[in-house]
């Protein structure tokens, strides 16, 4: 089992993960609707160009292109019996990419949800669930990925269900659910009620916390109300929209700069994220602005509401409700995790 993710968290103060998968293959010429999983076996040498651009750019961790790699979502492309071939393209080509890096970067097996709803609002059941998040994760593992990345989860059911498969795989995990409706995710889960999830867990991942939603801002509130509840040894992950979305012209639009996005980084660091990267929108140049600033601006305080709306912009709805408690109080501040030695 690779240990690789856990070894570069011991090793250094904080990760830098990579951008979207979707916008950057959209932009080579993935039409809309289309898989973006199945370029793995008919577009492979754009894939790895895209996964080349994020290593170049100082990613520490980049994700394969499988975020729709179940058997649940490859039907709605007929290709719902190809889930080995196109999960373990997905992984072998990142692999051999960071391989031609000449530096260690974790390759991180992405997976998305199932798209299906969990009875009694659906037919999903957690026996399904399972079978069809273990399929991906064994197809994952076959073709090399040093971790499991479940991401842009909204219901505990799920997530239980892509725990426990990935349990059955073995690999270090990494989990992150989509705040995206007043602070929540849209079923209803807040950031705290992650916590109490992973913290309740046997075992538990090695990181966890939010990816996409609607923009930095919002995701950094969730991680501040989160504080009072994490333990020291946690590790939290954000991996923000590059800027709130806008539809213009008949597509969604993200209007992040690098320089936003190297603002969002530092934040996020300071706030106490130790995996930090972006989501909808960010491109390598967005990330290799992350990288510089991460590297080369020193740690500040932990930022407040206030500090974080005035570097990135307002909050979308109500997603300030979620750093009061039932008391109205703000949780303390986290204690930060002292700095590795180098």
């Amino acid at each position: 089992m690779s240990t690789l993710l856990q070894e570069m968290l011991a090793d250094k103060d904080c990760l830098l993960a990579d951008g979207a998968t979707g916008t950057n293959l959209f932009a080579m010429g993935l039409g809309h609707g289309d898989a973006p999983e199945l370029w793995n076996i008919d577009q492979p040498d754009k894939v790895r160009a895209h996964y080349r651009s994020f290593i170049q750019a100082g990613s520490d961790i980049v994700l394969t292109n499988s975020f729709g790699g179940t058997a649940n979502r490859l039907r709605l492309h007929g290709a719902e019996d190809r889930v080995d071939e196109i999960n373990q393209a997905a992984a072998r080509l990142l692999k051999e990419e960071i391989s031609a890096a000449g530096r260690p970067v974790v390759c991180a097996g992405s997976v998305g949800p199932t798209g299906d709803l969990f009875e009694p609002l659906g037919p999903l059941t957690h026996a399904a669930a399972e079978h069809a998040f273990a399929e991906q994760m064994a197809a994952l593992a076959d073709g090399g990925v040093d971790a499991i990345w479940i991401e842009t989860m909204s219901a505990v059911a799920e997530v239980e269900a892509a725990l426990e498969a990935a349990a059955r795989i073995g690999l270090p995990v990494v989990c992150t659910l989509s705040f995206d409706t007043n602070g929540r995710t849209m079923m209803g889960v807040a950031p705290v009620d992650l916590v109490r999830l992973v913290h309740g867990r046997h075992r538990p991942p090695v990181a966890f916390g939010g990816n996409c939603g609607t923009g930095a801002p919002d995701l950094l509130a969730g991680l501040l109300s989160m504080a009072g509840t994490l333990k020291d040894t946690d590790v939290v992950v954000t991996k923000a929209n590059c800027g709130i979305p806008e539809f213009a012209d008949g597509e969604v639009r993200y209007r992040g700069t690098p320089e936003m996005m190297a603002d969002y980084a530092v934040l996020a660091r300071d706030a106490g994220a130790r995996i930090i990267g972006g989501c909808c929108g960010t491109k390598p140049e967005h990330v290799a602005a992350m990288r510089r600033a991460l590297d080369e601006r020193p740690r500040g305080e932990t930022p407040d509401l206030e500090a974080i709306t005035a570097r990135l912009g307002a909050l979308t709805g109500n997603t300030a409700d979620i750093l009061s408690g039932p008391s109205g109080d703000t949780p303390a501040p986290r204690r930060r995790r002292r700095r590795p030695d180098r």
